[in-house]
């Protein structure tokens, strides 16, 4: 196949896959048929599960995706201790942004995790613990506490670096990530120095 031929069938998947998302985030996962979803999207449900062996597939992909870009974020904090700034305010604006890119997503992975299989759900809780262990190494490099509350403490901190966003909507991006930022940095204080 030509170059330009593999760009145009990848960016028609991707185009679809953008589209089912839109579809899970408008109706509600459980509230959509596979039929419906291939109809959606534009292709004959025989093509659909081409792609994804199942609608549940397809969503666990959304997630795992979303979940991906979260651990793509604590590079970016890498990047701010290697340069002696501040690793949460780079963390915090990362979801800040990525809430702005991906807000489909996150309705998808807030509202629809428990409609995935218990494997699926398992290998996301994998990622996202690893995810919520990198991050507290980058604000919390050396925390005095116990394991079992280092690992509380990261899912709370992960837990509300991924909810602030969306909920500061009213607020201007400079006004929401200085408000993040102070919640955050407060309760990581007290708690973990």
């Amino acid at each position: 196949m030509p170059p330009a031929d593999a760009a145009m069938r990848c960016a028609n998947f991707e185009e679809r896959r953008d589209r089912a998302m839109a579809l899970f985030a408008e109706k509600g996962f459980g509230q959509v048929s596979m039929r419906e979803l291939a109809a959606h999207v534009g292709l004959t449900a025989g093509s659909l599960y081409h792609h994804f062996p199942s609608k549940q597939d397809l969503l666990y992909d959304l997630i795992e995706e979303l979940y991906e870009e979260l651990q793509a974020t604590l590079e970016l904090g890498r990047r701010a201790v290697a340069r002696g700034t501040s690793a949460l305010s780079s963390l915090i604006e990362a979801h800040w942004q990525l809430h702005a890119e991906r807000p489909l997503q996150w309705r998808l992975a807030q509202r629809d995790f428990c409609c995935l299989s218990e494997e699926q759900q398992a290998r996301l809780a994998t990622v996202r613990k690893r995810y919520e262990v990198g991050l507290l190494r980058l604000i919390a490099p050396q925390p005095k506490l116990p394991e079992e509350m280092l690992e509380a403490t990261a899912h709370v901190v992960a837990t509300l670096l991924n909810q602030l966003p969306g909920r500061f909507k009213a607020l201007t991006e400079a006004q929401g990530l200085a408000l993040i930022e102070k919640l955050l940095e407060g309760g990581i204080e007290r708690i973990l120095r």
